[in-house]
């Protein structure tokens, strides 16, 4: 099923057992974008018709989001079912590899799919989520469990959906714009597009369910290998759930590491501040 809205294409694609929405753009390449929590594929509106030229950009909807499948199991939102997701997107484009394009929720997947597929990809881009390995070290510290507060609001049963439901979900009208710091870059329509795909039946708690399963996921004394897939960092300064002292020593993990700070940004990087994140990507992309 497919039909085009201003020349992007909307689609659908089984995949491990799920049948997951995306929007595309373009032919080439692939380059496949994942996005984060509380968003779908809309958080890559900008970059979309930017990259189209030279890629086939794939903006997906992870699963329990928008338009893609929501499995009613908690035991379905686990890393190792995203990273098969991703796969089997890939696989099922007629790809061999892509560029893979990550924020927050996507670029924790992006993260691990690159470590168990290397071979499938070839450039790395994760906007503010920190590899595993430094968020794990975070999680130990007050300053980030202060943050990550909402993370432990969210394992109570029943009363996280209650509360991003009520008042027709001006909780998820006001997550965004609230801890953005270029406020004014979340148009009225933007917020209500956001509202619309929680608001699917299902979406609220399967999204929950990423971060009721999430201190399962996180292996304190995991001995990360060196990652060998070129990568790039692009974070925005000004985020509130995420310190930036969260990317400090990244090089460790990964070979061929380059870090790109944002200010005047906060969590929402690619959507705050698109040309800046767009160059940074073409330049990234051209070395």
């Amino acid at each position: 099923m497919t039909f085009i809205v201003n020349s992007w294409t909307h689609a659908y694609i089984n995949t491990n057992g799920v049948k997951l929405h995306y929007v595309t753009q373009g032919e080439g390449p692939l380059m496949l974008m994942l996005h984060g929590f509380p968003e779908f594929w809309y958080s890559w509106r900008h970059q979309i018709p930017e990259f189209a030229p030279n890629f086939k950009v794939v903006a997906l909807d992870l699963r329990g989001y928008n338009d893609s499948d929501k499995p009613q199991s908690q035991a379905a939102y686990v890393m190792d079912e995203f990273v098969k997701d991703v796969k089997g997107v890939i696989e099922g484009l007629g790809y061999d590899s892509c560029i893979l394009v990550g924020h927050d929720w996507g670029g924790a997947i992006a993260w691990n799919f690159a470590y168990t597929y290397p071979e499938m990809v070839e450039k790395l881009i994760v906007l503010n989520l920190p590899h595993p390995a430094k968020f794990a070290q975070g999680l130990t510290t007050p300053q980030q469990l202060l943050r990550s507060y909402y993370i432990f609001l969210f394992q109570i049963p029943f009363l996280p959906e209650i509360i991003l439901q009520a008042d027709d979900y001006e909780a998820i009208a006001q997550i965004i714009p609230r801890t953005a710091t270029q406020k004014t870059a979340f148009t009225a329509a933007d917020i209500e597009a956001y509202k619309d795909a929680a608001a699917k039946r299902g979406a609220i708690t399967a999204m929950l369910n990423y971060y009721r399963n999430i201190f399962q996921q996180i292996p304190l004394n995991k001995n990360w290998s060196v990652l060998e897939v070129p990568t790039l960092m692009i974070w925005g300064e000004q985020d509130t759930a995420l310190g930036k002292e969260l990317t400090y020593g990244t090089e460790q993990y990964v070979r061929n590491l380059e870090i790109k700070y944002v200010p005047n940004s906060g969590h929402w990087v690619q959507q705050e501040q698109p040309e800046l994140v767009s160059n940074y990507i073409h330049n990234f992309l051209k070395t």
